[in-house]
């Protein structure tokens, strides 16, 4: 943790050391000398050790509060899994069901990437869900157990044959985190800029507006190449990035309070949480043992039935565990 007055600190060590050296002098003046200095150094020494105690304490009571907050907004970030265009066609086929629902809820959403969304805001719709405190269902809350590896069971377009194939996606949801929550320097970004390929018109494709973004400590890589400025796009890759640093983090912390909820998982990417299966018309939740039989409408978008009876299921489990 960066803390403004280590430095003062530490130069304040080095006089010192440089003080008490004199005290072994012949010289009794010099002694006194340094004698004083010492007392002096050692005072000013206190000052600046309780200063930065404040700093560090006043810096905990804000990240505890940023990570108790309400987290409503949330960034979906799904990725092609084993399946070859298979998979890449499953992972468009799952973020067009989110992005169905959000329609339907009334959630605003926005590209940051080909299969990177932003959902925001707080919907009332989902009355079952509600509490008498809280009214409503934020971004967040809705698709938070949405984290894990989703796999289908179906014939492809592609195939000839006619013969199943197995497929899969790893979806990511990571709540917004607040600037504080998450510290992140700038000696440690690699920024690169070039032109969007994707949609927005010419003012995207003429100019570098597409940003890439290295975190060189722990080797995350995100992209950001919807908007049509550049800013836009450094801000949006900072806040991908501070939500992927966060989860990290998170992991950490659970691991090391001992809350491993082995019941459910962590929704970590790597966890397979569910099986679409086309040839039986059925949908399983790995982790609530679940099944919804109308497969084509839930693709749809019509996740209310589904998302009710999970996030009753998994709150159950969440809270015994």
């Amino acid at each position: 943790m960066f803390n403004p007055y280590q430095d003062q600190i530490d130069h304040l060590n080095q006089q010192l050391a440089e003080a008490e050296a004199l005290l072994h002098a012949g010289d009794k003046e010099l002694k006194a000398l340094a004698e004083n200095e010492i007392a002096q150094l050692k005072n000013q020494k206190a000052a600046l050790e309780k200063a930065a105690l404040e700093y560090e304490q006043n810096l905990a009571a804000g990240e505890g509060a940023a990570a108790d907050a309400e987290q409503v907004n949330c960034t979906i970030e799904l990725r092609p899994g084993t399946g070859g265009d298979e998979a890449k066609i499953w992972a468009n086929d799952i973020l067009r069901m989110y992005i169905r629902f959000i329609e339907k809820l009334g959630l605003k959403f926005h590209y940051i990437d080909d299969l990177v969304i932003k959902v925001q805001g707080k919907t009332r719709e989902l009355e079952t869900l509600q509490t008498e405190e809280i009214p409503y269902m934020t971004a967040y809350e809705l698709f938070k157990y949405e984290s894990g590896v989703h796999r289908v069971q179906r014939v492809p377009a592609t195939e000839a044959q006619g013969r199943i194939h197995t497929s899969t996606c790893s979806v990511a949801v990571l709540p917004e985190v607040a600037a504080n929550a998450v510290e992140i320097r700038d000696e440690d970004l690699e920024w690169q800029f070039m032109r969007s390929s994707g949609a927005g018109g010419q003012s995207v494709n003429k100019t570098s507006s597409a940003v890439r973004l290295t975190h060189t400590p722990s080797g995350i890589v995100v992209t950001s190449r919807q908007e049509k400025k550049q800013e836009q796009n450094r801000k949006l890759a900072l806040e991908l990035l501070r939500s992927q640093l966060w989860e990290i983090e998170e992991e950490k912390r659970l691991a090391k309070i001992g809350k491993a909820r082995s019941a459910i998982g962590r929704a970590r990417r790597s966890e397979k949480i569910r099986t679409y299966n086309y040839p039986q018309n059925r949908i399983t939740d790995h982790r609530t043992k679940q099944s919804w039989h109308n497969l084509p409408e839930i693709l749809n978008g019509l996740l209310e039935e589904m998302f009710t009876d999970l996030i009753l299921a998994l709150r159950k489990i969440d809270a015994e565990a």
